[in-house]
């Protein structure tokens, strides 16, 4: 019988033990203020010698889970002096703490040289920052982080658009003011410092939207003040900015000591750092240095336009950290606060992270760190008791109504008969948006849209076709609404009213499996360099005011294959099939604005200018092609049905096969083309800019019959405006240098990143960047030919000099102006 029922016995002993376990376990909740009864924002609060903690929110109100018994808690907040609470918990309790201004007391000194003490301090600090930089063992955290996105200020309209009526749709105020940006997140990150990094995202919410996952993440935050340089946000900065302990700081900063104060035994000095110099890319605040050990204890750090912000006006960066064991620190809580404004808009908000559960020296599996994010399916599905529970951040009252303000309005807008509203708007036809931006038909309940291009935008001049209308169609329908993948269909009709020849095709794009495939046919008017010569709209204003048609085309009649796969270690592949009908045509018109400039115009021939003798032969090609591209990157993001890798810091290898086969349908063409191509753009250089290059290289490995369209084209410049990329020579004829044999092209760009500019008072609130480049090309047409330009850039505008050199008589000594616009 004692045998029968010493299993039944030892369940009920574990459950006794489970359900006792859990009883044990209260809320603690409160609030922390200053000795005026101000709230204390984000301050920190958590157990001593544990990593259980939580932190306050805006208005001071926090709340932490402990199991029943005594607990001494730490609460602190930069600024301000730690304070030391003792709870007993048998219930759940509330607790007000009062945090009282920090006095740092400023000893007398001996100050040699005149050199305030601050120096000394700092000295130490950067000599014992790649210590502290390596020092820490992994480790594995809980994140929370809660990002919160305010509208202060907007136009009632904007360039013709109703922003009161928006406004409205987005739970925003009669002064179009509110929260327009929400959302939170828990994160489990796994790290190996000084540079190794994984999260998994473990519950996400975004206010209005539970389809939507936070735009939260703890790799966005990440910030390591003893690295030399922080690069924070993308597109934040043209360059990284310098950390108040990075090796050289001591050229960027000065520093003044306000004072020590003693918190848990330890003596922490507080320092203000300031800039030397302005439009660098700086901080200035406070950062507090522990004694002895060095190390960072704090930050109150601050960004502003005068540290080379961009779109921001200020940028407040506060973070804590806190002992974890084993001799190691790390951050309890990071905030950035944010401030800016265009156009009459003005945003503010914040993102706060709340670190908490750290473990160290946790089993690490081989290639863990490859998946740097992984979001699984259901993350964005919790409940609000799930949230109620789980959230260290209370939610305000605020940000409470926000959730179930946009919640209700999401409710509403995904309904059909609310889709079918909108769409009866938006769908309504206006002729004159046909003629000049075009027509949209949307059905947003089959997530579909039909697009009509604009007539006026579809026309265009050249002198083979005269006045041309190229007008486009396309039909776009989400296939995949999580890994968000679409099919699309499309056409294009086009007539020369000059030549009276009517071309169109069609085309079909989409997913097949985890591949992508592309169907085409039909014929069209297309460039005789096939990297194209410059853009329709730049050649219509040459060929028509200038008398300058430097773009030459050709009729080609094709259908082909597409299909684009990648494997496994981000290899990506793609193989082609088509075929074509070429035929040359001549000039249709010799129309110019001013009919002094008709003597400018040439043939449609680049070789033969002063006559319109064919280039070629009408002929047919059938070309099969095979391209494989590597980036050496291994890291990638995983998110429900989808993997997407990530760019690598090394270079992109890539090789192209194509081959024209004659006798299959009827083909002429009967070639063998290689390409290899090793390409980088942005390559980080830290404070000194960055670099970008594009080297090919390609040979013919045989060529029984090539025509003009099946040669190697390179890119290049003969207008003032143009369209230039980083492949692009900025003074080479478009077509007199392709080749049908081997072939050497190499481009590269150095952007300075305002490194000089900035130092001129009239140009820094330009924020332009000074460029660099140099160009190469080695033919049989052009032996050793090169280029180089310098200039400014500012948004997609540029302005260079560019001057040829090399050893080919009629292009080295060329120079010119050239100015760049990008219009896409």
């Amino acid at each position: 019988m004692i045998r029968t029922l010493r299993p039944t016995l030892v369940l009920f002993l574990i459950c006794a033990a489970v359900l006792t376990a859990q009883a044990q376990f209260y809320q603690l909740t409160g609030r922390i203020t200053d000795e005026h009864g101000n709230p204390v924002p984000f301050a920190s609060v958590y157990k001593k010698d544990a990593t259980a903690g939580t932190a306050a929110n805006n208005e001071g109100i926090f709340r932490l889970r402990l199991p029943q018994g005594e607990h001494e808690l730490l609460i602190r907040a930069v600024g301000f002096k730690q304070a030391i609470e003792r709870v007993m918990l048998n219930q759940d309790s509330h607790l007000d703490v009062v945090l009282h201004t920090e006095s740092y007391l400023l000893q007398e000194v001996v100050i040699g040289k005149g050199e305030d003490p601050a120096y000394a301090i700092i000295r130490q600090a950067i000599k014992h920052r790649r210590k502290h930089l390596y020092e820490a063992a992994p480790y594995t955290a809980k994140v929370y982080i809660k990002g919160v996105q305010r509208l202060l200020q907007a136009p009632k309209r904007f360039l013709g658009v109703d922003v009161d009526k928006i406004g409205r749709e987005i739970g925003l105020d009669s002064n179009r003011t509110g929260i327009v940006y929400l959302s939170e997140s828990e994160s489990r990150i796994t790290v190996r410092p000084p540079g190794e990094f994984r999260e998994e995202m473990i519950s996400s919410k975004f206010s209005g939207n539970n389809r939507a996952f936070s735009f939260n993440r703890a790799a966005d935050l990440k910030l390591n003040f003893y690295e030399n340089h922080q690069p924070i946000i993308d597109g934040l900065s043209p360059r990284p900015f310098v950390s108040p302990i990075a090796d050289n700081a001591f050229g960027y900063y000065r520093y003044r000591l306000l004072g020590t104060t003693q918190e848990d035994g330890l003596t922490v000095n507080k320092i203000e750092v300031m800039p030397r110099r302005k439009a660098e890319p700086l901080y200035q605040g406070d950062i507090y240095i522990v004694e002895d050990t060095w190390r960072i204890y704090g930050v109150n750090l601050r960004l502003t336009k005068e540290s080379s912000l961009n779109i921001l006006d200020t940028l407040e960066i506060r973070q804590e950290f806190i002992p974890v064991g084993g001799g190691q620190w790390q951050p309890s809580n990071i905030r950035f606060d944010f401030v800016g404004g265009l156009l009459g808009f003005r945003i503010g908000g914040y993102f706060a992270a709340v670190y908490s559960e750290y473990a160290l020296n946790p089993e690490i599996e081989k290639g863990q760190f490859n998946e740097v994010l992984r979001i699984a399916e259901g993350v964005n599905k919790r409940d609000s008791a799930y949230w109620t529970e789980h959230r260290p951040l209370l939610l305000t009252e605020e940000e409470r109504l926000d959730y179930i303000r946009k919640d209700s309005l999401q409710q509403r807008r995904e309904s059909k008969a609310y889709r079918d509203s909108l769409d009866q708007v938006s769908n309504r036809f206006k002729p004159l948006g046909l003629l000049s931006t075009g027509y949209t038909y949307r059905n947003r309940d089959k997530r579909s849209f039909l697009f009509f291009d604009g007539l006026v935008t579809s026309l265009l001049f050249n002198s083979v076709e005269g006045l041309a209308l190229n007008y486009d169609m396309r039909y776009t329908k989400q296939v995949d609404t999580v890994a968000h993948r679409d099919m699309t269909l499309y056409g294009n009709a086009r007539y020369g009213f000059a030549n009276y020849r009517f071309n169109g095709y069609l085309g079909a794009a989409f997913p097949l499996g985890q591949s992508n495939v592309h169907i085409y046919g039909g014929s069209t008017i297309q460039d005789l360099n096939s990297r194209g010569s410059l853009p329709p709209l730049f050649n219509t204003i040459s060929t028509i005011f200038f008398g300058r048609n430097y773009q030459k085309l050709y009729e080609r009649a094709f259908g082909g294959v597409e299909w684009r796969y990648t494997l496994p270690a981000n290899v990506k592949v793609a193989a082609t099939a088509n075929w074509e009908n070429r035929l040359w045509l001549p000039n249709g018109t010799a129309y110019t604005f001013w009919k002094r400039n008709e003597q400018y115009l040439t043939s449609n021939n680049p070789l033969v200018p002063a006559e319109d003798i064919p280039l070629f032969e009408e002929n047919r090609a059938f070309k099969v092609g095979l391209a494989v591209s590597y980036d050496f990157g291994t890291k990638y993001e995983t998110y429900p049905n989808r993997r997407i890798y990530l760019p690598s810091k090394w270079p992109t290898f890539s090789i192209n096969y194509n081959k024209g086969i004659s006798g299959v349908f009827a083909a002429d063409a009967d070639y063998d083309l290689l390409v290899a191509r090793l390409y980088k753009t942005g390559v980080p250089l830290g404070l000194y800019g960055q670099l970008s290059f594009d080297i090919s290289a390609g040979t013919f490995l045989s060529g029984k019959q090539l025509y003009y369209p099946d040669y190697r084209h390179f890119n290049g410049t003969q207008t003032l405006i143009s369209d230039q990329q980083l492949s692009t020579f900025l003074l080479l004829d478009y077509y007199r240098h392709s080749t049908s044999a081997n072939f050497l092209e190499a481009h590269s760009e150095y952007n300075l990143s305002s490194i000089l500019t900035s130092k001129v008072p009239l140009l820094r609130r330009l924020k332009l960047q000074e460029i660099v480049g140099l160009h190469y090309l080695n033919t049989t047409e052009a032996s050793h030919y090169g280029e180089i330009h310098l200039g400014l850039q500012w948004q997609n505008l540029r302005v260079v000099y560019a001057r040829g050199f090399g050893t080919e008589p009629g292009l080295r000594g060329r120079d010119a102006i050239r100015i760049g616009l990008r219009l896409f």
